[in-house]
């Protein structure tokens, strides 16, 4: 009895052992399936070559247009971005609208205004003087006063930081066009979704104003019969996997009017106008009498920034919260210039030192100025996918691979982007127009290394090393390491032929 007893508590011992196994097992298979899978979708950077292009896809809508890099090109899979450019006219209003990813806008023209709704945070612009509107409480009239976040001021050359799934509106007070470059990371942590792009519009009706303006556009280019057989707005920029995802609305569209109704305490017109269903003018709408919101004057917004230390006041984790975090940056202004040669150029950084967002983030952006014939020398970003928009001129540029191939050898002119992925050797030299840029990057400490110059790799060897490993002499060795002392910004040598 007792020695069935034992073989019966082993038998148990060995069952529970063995299912433990398997689930183990399953489990570990589990998890490297979605870790393959998570390589997979994050993408294998197998590049067969890299190409400077302009956007492919544009929407039209009421008071300005916005043009889409298509992200299934094999770069942006590679880096994980996607990238768009917004063009809005005077008195234009980008619709209130959030992302699933971080992104970085850069103002390549125009000002404007833009507020950013931190769920959450205090309401802390508040009218001063009471306005004519009226509301019935309790059987007493009472003027009402508006109350919101902050409205923040934006120029020229300032870099916006916007969390992920963090909503905006922006709009343009100025007399001419906003022009405004945007790059979504989704490849970044704050994404736990897929890495496509997905927009969720807060008001309007995108993706019919989408349809039409893709008839029309077949219409005017029938020569390109390929590219604009595909729609030309993507709620989601299109899907990778060749599956075309549609953006149906804003997301009030979905819900019914009754609960809508009941949820904000309205009547179920009120409900509808939220859903945007009738709405014939776009993402970008235009405010006939001109936008009226509360914001402190320009001067004002720029003495508090003094007040509070400038650009390069130390973080210290307490000064800034979530409500109150600097998320605009000017890298415009050449007296702010991080590296300057007088006969070369001048590059701007923004990132996770001088603007702490950024580590939240981890993401940064760079603003280059090269003078006429000026070269930026070979180098490569160590730990950081570069995503380069040319704002003006044009440059030469190369990029070599590990395997010493040249991915692209040829002319970036403005207007025009080039992805140049982690650890890509690159070097440009402006045309006689200069060249200017922005660059983003996916890292909040974005860092580089030189093949030339004073801070090089070539400089750090030891000229024993170099003459033996490149088959030269010690005097020649000598040259390559001091014949320039320039860090990174070269000036043109003279009589030096630049091949077209």
């Amino acid at each position: 009895m007792a020695k069935s007893k034992s073989l019966l508590f082993f038998a148990l011992c060995f069952l529970v052992l063995f299912q433990c196994s398997v689930a183990r097992e399953g489990a570990r298979g589990h998890q490297q399936q979605r870790q393959g899978q998570g390589q997979q979708e994050r993408g294998e950077c197998q590049l067969g070559r890299l190409t400077a292009q302009e956007p492919r896809y544009r929407v039209q809508a009421e008071a300005g247009v916005t043009e889409f890099w298509d992200y299934r090109e094999d770069e942006f899979q590679c880096a994980n971005v996607a990238v768009c450019r917004s063009i809005i006219q005077p008195r234009g209003l980008l619709l209130p609208s959030y992302t699933n990813a971080p992104k970085l806008i850069y103002v390549v023209q125009g000002r404007g205004m833009t507020g950013v709704m931190c769920s959450g945070c205090p309401e802390t612009y508040q009218s001063s003087q009471q306005s004519e509107q009226y509301r019935e409480e309790r059987g007493q009239s009472q003027r009402f006063r508006d109350q919101h976040q902050k409205v923040r001021n934006f120029r020229q050359g300032d870099v916006i930081a916007l969390p992920a799934g963090v909503a905006h509106w922006c709009y343009n007070d100025g007399d001419e066009e906003l022009v405004i470059v945007v790059m979504e990371d989704t490849g970044n942590h704050q994404n736990q979704l897929d890495n496509n792009a997905r927009k969720f519009f807060l008001a309007g009706n995108p993706q019919q104003q989408g349809q039409q303006q893709g008839q029309q556009q077949q219409q005017q280019r029938p020569g390109q019969q390929q590219q604009q057989q595909r729609p030309q707005y993507r709620g989601e920029y299109g899907s990778r996997r060749g599956q075309e995802q549609h953006n149906a609305g804003n997301v009030f569209s979905g819900f019914d009017a009754e609960v809508l109704a009941e949820s904000f305490g309205v009547d179920r017109e009120t409900a509808r106008k939220l859903q945007g269903q009738d709405d014939q003018r776009g993402h970008i709408v235009r405010v006939e009498s001109g936008l009226q919101v509360l914001r402190p004057l320009s001067s004002q917004e720029e003495q508090e920034e003094q007040e509070r230390g400038g650009r390069y006041q130390a973080a210290n984790g307490l000064e800034e919260t979530v409500c109150s975090a600097r998320l605009i940056e000017n890298i415009n202004d050449p007296s702010r210039a991080d590296i300057y040669n007088p006969r070369a150029g001048r590059l701007t950084s923004v990132n996770g030192h001088n603007m702490p967002i950024l580590n939240y983030l981890r993401l940064s952006a760079e603003r280059g100025v090269l003078y006429k014939n000026a070269m930026m020398a070979p180098h490569w970003k160590i730990n950081a996918h570069c995503v380069l928009y040319a704002t003006r001129g044009e440059a030469r540029m190369q990029v070599v691979d590990q395997r010493g191939r040249a991915m692209f050898d040829g002319r970036v002119r403005e207007g025009e982007l080039l992805v140049v992925p982690q650890n890509y050797v690159v070097a440009k030299q402006a045309g006689d127009e200069g060249f200017e840029f922005v660059a983003f990057k996916t890292h909040e400490n974005a860092m580089f290394n030189t093949l030339s110059g004073r801070t090089s790799a070539i400089r750090a060897i030891p000229v024993d090393v170099l003459a033996n490993a490149y088959g030269m002499s010690r005097d020649e060795a000598r040259r390559l390491k001091t014949n320039r002392n320039e860090a990174i910004l070269l000036e043109p040598r003279s009589g030096s032929q630049r091949r077209g």
